[in-house]
């Protein structure tokens, strides 16, 4: 499983023959298709075609439509946006991480560690990126059912002006803000420390992500700090000395 999950950050796009093929021919590690099959589905993830399956919707649940298309993000506040990813952990198997991330500046308003997927994991940090930040314009997730959860939903609908966005299926590149942290994570802390349980890997998280908001540049930042960036909104200068704005556009079809 961690070899896996390993290969499944630097290479999202395999799927179960790919991952069988890699343990195989390159680990040489003798094992079949169907146990990486049943590995792969116990930590929740999958190639992105189309996504991954941390979060599986609810039929019974709302879904709300996409209202991102083709949108400029060209300030903090303006578009939050929410994930989970798996965690392995060198004692206890793994553990599930999600975060909330402000799509302008980077930066990580809000994150919790926990051993199952209910909605409620998911709520507590919400609730936290509410109070301590404000509220965005627009709060984007995938279809799961922590996110169309009624804990989750009426935490945001309780904001009143929150407007609530969810990718439709098939989009897999739309929480790509949070692909990379989750990238930036697993590479720069996870991999290097091997967290023995949940207390060790929480106080690691702990430092990673203060170094992430507070010392990591962006080169997609001007080379500034997910928490400058945030912080100077969109009254910083870039770099010939001239008032602008950072921009992002989302405009796939």
């Amino acid at each position: 499983m961690a070899l896996l999950d390993e290969k499944y950050t630097a290479a999202p796009f395999y799927g179960v023959r790919r991952m069988w093929k890699y343990l195989q021919l390159d680990m040489k590690i003798p094992v079949g298709k169907d146990h990486v099959r049943t590995l792969l589905r116990k930590m929740g993830i999958m190639a992105l075609f189309p996504t991954r399956n941390l979060s599986k919707p609810n039929p019974a649940h709302r879904v709300y439509p996409y209202l991102l298309k083709g949108l400029e993000i060209i300030r903090p506040n303006q578009v939050w946006g929410v994930d989970i990813t798996y965690v392995r952990l060198a004692q206890r198997g793994f553990a599930y991480l999600v975060a909330i991330i402000d799509w302008y500046s980077r930066r990580v308003l809000s994150w919790k560690l926990s051993n199952t997927l209910e909605s409620g994991f998911c709520v507590e940090p919400l609730d936290e990126a509410l109070r301590r930040h404000g509220r965005p314009e627009i709060f984007n997730s995938d279809q799961g059912s922590q996110f169309t959860s009624e804990d989750f939903i009426s935490r945001l609908k309780a904001e009143e002006t929150v407007k609530i966005s969810m990718d439709s299926r098939g989009r897999a590149y739309d929480n790509i803000f949070t692909e990379r942290l989750w990238w930036a994570v697993k590479y720069e802390d996870i991999f290097l420390h091997e967290y023995q349980d949940i207390p060790q890997c929480r106080a690691g998280l702990e430092r990673y992500f203060r170094f992430y908001n507070m010392e990591r540049r962006h080169q997609s930042l001007k080379d500034r700090t997910p928490w400058e960036t945030y912080k100077a909104g969109t009254d910083w200068r870039v770099n010939d000395g001239q008032a602008g704005m950072m921009q992002t556009t989302l405009g796939r079809a």
